[in-house]
């Protein structure tokens, strides 16, 4: 499995390379009022206007710092309706990838419900880098909003 890497602070997660469309630079975003606190805004993605959620401030609390490596990562989300909605996953350092078979990830035997989208760990050279869950993430309720908003906010 390739994961690509990211921190939030000091800690190193990884999302599967499977599920990302493209890694892009940051860009400016257009701030959306009532939603949630990790999504800084909005921006136009080929033809689409995207949410942008910042995997920082989402994990730890802490907006993403403006440095030249913090990118945003862009995934599709598979609607209902079988459409594919785009989001942008900003986070910090998103530099390397790293290849790993399955058997590699360990599960941490700890649910954290306010947080389902953290999957297992890999343990290796780089310390312990904890797998994003994409699925997890779009399947909670809390973040269902930002599903159902897309169609709202999708240009014509």
């Amino acid at each position: 499995m390739l994961l690509l890497l990211f921190y939030a602070g000091k800690d190193l997660y990884a999302i599967d390379s499977s599920r990302i469309i493209e890694v892009i630079p940051r860009v400016t975003l257009r701030k959306v009022y009532h939603v949630p606190d990790y999504v800084p805004g909005v921006f136009h993605y080929r033809g689409s206007i995207v949410p942008v959620i910042d995997l920082s401030h989402l994990i730890q609390g802490t907006p993403s710092r403006l440095l030249l490596s913090t990118r945003i990562i862009m995934v599709s989300h598979q609607r209902q309706d079988g459409t594919l909605q785009y989001f942008g996953m900003m986070a910090e350092r998103v530099t390397e990838t790293l290849n790993k078979p399955d058997t590699a990830l360990v599960q941490t035997k700890m649910q954290v419900n306010e947080a389902p989208y953290l999957g297992s760990m890999i343990v290796d050279e780089k310390g312990m880098i904890q797998e994003i869950v994409l699925d997890r993430f779009f399947n909670d309720e809390r973040h269902i909003h930002l599903l159902t908003g897309g169609e709202d906010m999708s240009e014509s």
